[in-house]
């Protein structure tokens, strides 16, 4: 095993990705904290973010090495790069080495337990997608759901025991949103889903209530956007100029699911439209810290 096929089955860019909720955790609770402490929690948080959720990706390969070796077997598993055997030492040195760190920060900042706790949970979480969770449909998307958006709480209860309301809200919207958008790609994938024994919300109630519960999550994510500006944020102008971009698409996407008939292209442009606004949500996120 080569070390370029241990960090590529972590998928570091999906990795990197996800540690933009810890930043977002991080800066929007960052009056009051000396700025080495608040650099230290950066680089902490973020590296304790990236390992666990690499720990994620790695446990979902193994589970899914049959179904990689047809529809990705240019994995590194499925490919020969990593043996099964490899691969579970991997998960034990990631998922060990995330909940280590955050011990370690824990410790030099007096944190207590519930950023360990909350660490060892979107550890375990990861898991739990990968054995159980995926094959569950709508158990799975809130899984995923939880396990991008967790990040934000995290970074925040690095600066300060008490998590600010706002920050429940940023949760919730990051959380609503991506919920809403994993329903819809049930929806989109529904023929494959059915050949892999996948129990989607959309082979379970069929594709227009599923649409209908994927609106509700989008309208939830937009209540849960506009909250913040009535809190005590950092900067409540940059943020709401950036939400207005946030929930253009958003509202959008909502517009399309309400037609009467949906054909795959719509759900790849309502799934592509939520994917922007999820992104552009956590760009005002960050602006609202500046």
């Amino acid at each position: 095993m080569r070390i370029k096929d241990a960090f590529e089955i972590l998928r570091p860019i999906n990795c990197l990705m996800g540690s933009l909720t810890i930043i977002i955790g991080l800066l929007n609770t960052k009056i009051g904290i000396p700025f080495e402490q608040l650099v230290i929690n950066l680089i902490f948080g973020v590296i304790t973010y990236f390992f666990l959720a690499g720990s994620g990706m790695v446990i979902n390969d193994i589970y899914d090495i049959e179904i990689d070796k047809i529809n990705r077997p240019t994995r590194p598993i499925p490919r020969g790069a990593i043996s099964l055997r490899q691969a579970k030492l991997l998960y034990t040195l990631y998922f060990l080495t995330g909940i280590s760190l955050s011990i370690i920060n824990s410790i030099i900042f007096n944190l207590g337990m519930l950023n360990i706790m909350i660490a060892i949970l979107f550890g375990f979480i990861g898991w739990i997608y990968a054995k159980w969770g995926k094959k569950s449909g709508f158990l799975g998307n809130v899984i995923v759901s939880i396990s991008f958006s967790i990040g934000m709480l995290y970074g925040a209860i690095l600066n300060n025991s008490v998590i600010p309301n706002y920050i429940y809200f940023f949760f919730l919207t990051s959380f609503s949103l991506l919920l809403s958008r994993e329903i819809i790609k049930g929806c989109e994938d529904i023929e494959g889903d059915k050949t892999e024994g996948v129990r989607t919300l959309a082979i379970r109630l069929g594709i227009k209530k599923s649409t209908y519960f994927s609106i509700t999550f989008s309208w939830t994510a937009i209540i849960f956007f506009i909250l913040p500006v009535i809190t005590p944020i950092i900067n409540p102008l940059l943020f709401l100029i950036f939400m207005i971009f946030g929930l253009t698409v958003v509202f959008y996407a909502i517009i399309i699911m309400l037609k009467k008939t949906l054909e795959q292209r719509d759900f790849k442009k309502i799934s592509l439209l939520l994917k922007i606004g999820a992104f552009l949500g956590l760009i005002a996120f960050i602006f609202a810290s500046l």
